[in-house]
């Protein structure tokens, strides 16, 4: 039987040129996986579902932005044949399909190929519980990165992904047009603080930190 208590593994998978950080969960004694916001790269993530074994229950995306959802469509494709079933995109708030609609246009812009624009097949809204990997896995939507971001938070291990929330010393860019930076640095101050300061933080770009030290450090949190 699976030990309850037992720590999920986690294997960060930087992907894309812009380094984005596509987080490969899995559960070491059934053997199913997340994928969170496989960006792109898609081949590389799948070799590495490959390495360890893994059947990949469902993909998971934190926002639309093309770096973090650009690979979503292929590896669900690549997966559903691989796998010989369904593999869910679940996406962040609806707010954001307008960015998942046109990630094909935006990587253009970029001069980047090989993304693809995406339809998830679920939309998450704050309170949504995902019962994931035998986990329960809590939605809480965090806005002003994008309007629709949300994050990922499993509470038995204590691990939320972030994607581009919060980072060690910073927060998510805010200079997008619909962006809103005072909005971003209340959620972050009402939704992710609260988790606890043994929270780690798995952020979308950059290297892991912990609520305590964002607490005590981060400039934009003082």
């Amino acid at each position: 039987m699976s030990d309850p208590k037992r720590r999920l593994d986690v294997e960060v998978i930087p992907v894309t040129p812009l380094r984005q950080n596509c987080s490969l969960v899995w559960n070491g004694e059934t053997r199913r996986a997340l994928v969170i916001d496989p960006g792109g790269d898609e081949d590389v993530i799948l070799e590495r579902v490959a390495a360890h074994d893994l059947t990949v229950e469902a993909i998971l995306l934190t926002h639309g932005h093309l770096d973090h959802a650009g690979g979503a469509q292929a590896l669900r494709d690549a997966l559903t044949k691989r796998q010989g079933a369904p593999v869910p995109v679940i996406g962040p708030d609806k707010r954001d399909e307008f960015l998942l609609s046109s990630i094909e246009e935006n990587a253009a812009r970029f001069g980047l190929s090989g993304m693809i624009s995406v339809a998830p097949d679920r939309y998450t809204q704050d309170g949504d519980v995902l019962p994931l990997l035998g986990r329960t896995y809590e939605v809480l939507h965090v806005p002003g990165h994008t309007p629709g971001h949300v994050v990922f938070f499993e509470p038995q291990d204590r691990v939320l992904f972030a994607g581009d929330t919060l980072f060690r010393g910073t927060i998510g860019r805010t200079d997008f047009p619909y962006g809103d930076g005072p909005t971003l640095v209340q959620g972050v101050r009402t939704k992710i603080l609260p988790l606890g300061d043994d929270v780690l933080v798995l952020p979308g770009h950059g290297a892991p930190t912990t609520v305590r030290a964002e607490r005590a450090e981060n400039p934009f949190l003082q």
